[in-house]
């Protein structure tokens, strides 16, 4: 049984367009645990315990991934948590 070839390149488009990214967020020493908390309820739409858990991993880990998804939910959210003077980047 051949396979129809428009439906083969479908299915590799499909692929490249659901590609997850990240952000992360990097340590500093500049930014409290209540800004980096503040800014990812804010930006990220974290609940004050994901933020929490996630200010702690950055802070003992040196990173974070706090958020996933599509590039374009991902990019306005990276945009404001580097306007906001943390350390981002979108992955």
């Amino acid at each position: 049984m051949a396979t129809n070839p428009e439906h083969k390149e479908q299915e590799q488009v499909d692929v490249l367009t659901s590609k997850e990214h990240e952000i992360v967020l990097h340590n500093d020493d500049v930014n409290t645990f209540d800004h980096v908390i503040n800014c990812l309820i804010r930006y990220c739409d974290h609940t004050l315990e994901q933020a929490e858990q996630c200010a702690y991993i950055v802070h003992y880990s040196g990173k974070c991934t706090v958020k996933t998804g599509s590039f374009k939910d991902l990019e306005p959210r990276c945009s404001s948590l580097l306007k906001a003077a943390l350390s981002a980047e979108l992955v």
